[in-house]
């Protein structure tokens, strides 16, 4: 029987790294690949009915052993950030004992307890780490192989008794496109757990509002010697509509339920601008707060410059899903005794992000998410504990034998 470690070291060398504002989808190909390679060793396993569709999406069934109980769907997901290089990847092991890990001597890249904290809760731990050249891929390759691990335990002769469960890979959630195809009527579970979250123990079913807001430009270019009273210089302006958002409301400044904007991208010149903004907030009236402000900051640039120079277009790309979980509490308290009974201290916190779940959980299908066990994702930095992979495969056990009592 294959450890999820292993697992998780087999699929982190495909680079599955999504692509923003693709024409295809799934946005890159190697995500086809990796999840085709993962359907096969579902039906090894004996795994059922597993599928891969024409969009990447990859779907099994593992067989209740017991009447009665809910048919729960557990997801993750097959893509990894475009944040950081997502390829090759160079993992190592390190048995950590405390201070600085040196991840690339040669390149001076290196890990402190001082610059990132979380390296103090891991003393003792066997960590799976980078070479400082690219992310890791335990967002969310963890997850997969966490789940792929529980269906081969589950699949066994001695095997505890748990109902019907069905698992999904889905592509580019970090894109924001996770579940743009996901057919829940084909899925077919009652509730579901996405296994996306990072350090042992996180328990979350409350996530940021979210929006993204693009900021348009239009410019003018004159001769710089005769540019007086004519020249529009787009991208000035565009630093102009930075400095005028609140300076405290950036994620570098923020935490818990706070809210933020975050410039993701700018690019342009003199004549024409464009800027990328994500839109953060827990609280519904917060959130609609946040696009009025960009609308009057663009309103005052075009009072200041002239009509119609700056525009700004959001696109809502996914909601708090508390509205939806508060109603199916039971799935939260299930998953905090899971975590308990394996000896892990439940987390119980806000998403400052989104997943799948918070999509499917408006889509009809109730989803809080779980942890992989991984710290740092979106970064070189990343890492996870090889303990934390191994235990949440327990609490997985734990969670789908729970529901099916």
């Amino acid at each position: 029987m294959k450890t999820a470690t292993e697992r998780f070291l087999d699929y982190i060398q495909i680079d599955t790294t999504s692509v923003d504002d693709a024409a295809v989808y799934p946005s890159s190909p190697n995500q086809k690949v990796l999840g085709a390679r993962i359907a096969e060793e579902l039906k090894a396993l004996g795994v059922q009915d597993v599928i891969q569709d024409e969009y990447g999406y990859v779907m099994g069934t593992i067989p209740a052993t017991t009447e009665g109980a809910p048919t729960v769907g557990l997801i993750s997901h097959l893509d990894t950030s475009n944040a950081v290089a997502g390829g090759p990847i160079h993992a190592r092991f390190v048995d950590y004992q405390g201070g600085p890990i040196v991840l690339n001597e040669k390149e001076s890249i290196v890990m402190t307890p001082e610059v990132f904290p979380d390296l103090k809760d891991v003393v003792g731990k066997r960590l799976i780490v980078t070479d400082g050249k690219t992310l890791l891929g335990a967002d969310d390759k963890a997850g997969v192989a966490e789940i792929v691990t529980l269906a081969e335990r589950l699949l066994a002769p001695d095997a505890p008794k748990h109902g019907k469960i069905r698992i999904g890979f889905t592509p580019d959630e970090e894109v924001g496109e996770g579940t743009k195809f996901f057919d829940l009527k084909k899925f077919g579970a009652d509730v579901g757990y996405t296994v996306d979250g990072g350090c042992l123990g996180e328990l979350e079913y409350e996530n940021f509002n979210a929006a993204l807001a693009t900021v348009t430009i239009k410019g003018v270019s004159v001769h710089t010697g005769s540019a007086k009273d004519k020249m529009i210089n787009a991208v000035a302006i565009g630093c102009e509509f930075q400095s005028r958002l609140p300076e405290k409301q950036q994620p570098v400044y923020t935490e818990g339920y706070e809210g933020f904007y975050h410039l993701e991208a700018m690019k342009g010149g003199v004549e024409w601008c464009e800027m990328k903004y994500l839109l953060r907030e827990h609280d519904a009236d917060k959130f609609q707060a946040e696009k009025d402000t960009m609308q009057k900051i663009a309103g005052d640039l075009n009072r200041k410059w002239g009509d119609g120079i700056v525009t700004v277009s959001i696109r809502d790309q996914y909601f708090n899903m508390r509205t939806i979980i508060e109603k199916h509490m039971e799935l939260v308290d299930e998953a905090k005794k899971a975590f308990e009974s394996c000896g892990v201290a439940p987390r119980i916190q806000p998403i400052r992000g989104g997943t799948d779940g918070a999509r499917l959980s408006y889509k009809g299908l109730p989803c809080p998410n779980l942890s992989t066990g991984g710290y740092l994702f979106h970064s070189r930095f990343e890492f996870i504990p090889q303990e934390s992979l191994e235990t949440m495969v327990d609490v997985l056990e734990k969670l789908v034998c729970g529901l099916a009592r």
